[in-house]
């Protein structure tokens, strides 16, 4: 079983920012892959089951991003 969610991540401005918050995402229990669109900032998070928001929101404030 495969499951994504998109979430937009506030406060990232460059390629350093997207490789901290793929990074501490990529740590979350059951994710297998991080899709992050700089521009836009679309966070896609695969994972093979079902995430807890707060665990994303978590790993997304460790990395000093916000989740809108």
């Amino acid at each position: 079983m495969s499951v994504t969610s998109t979430y937009t991540v506030t406060g990232m401005t460059c390629g350093h920012c997207v490789s901290s918050v793929t990074e501490e995402l990529g740590e979350v229990a059951g994710v297998t892959g991080v899709d992050v669109v700089l521009e836009t900032g679309a966070v896609t998070v695969t994972s093979d089951r079902e995430l807890d928001r707060a665990e994303v929101v978590a790993a997304v404030t460790e990395a000093g991003y916000q989740v809108a």
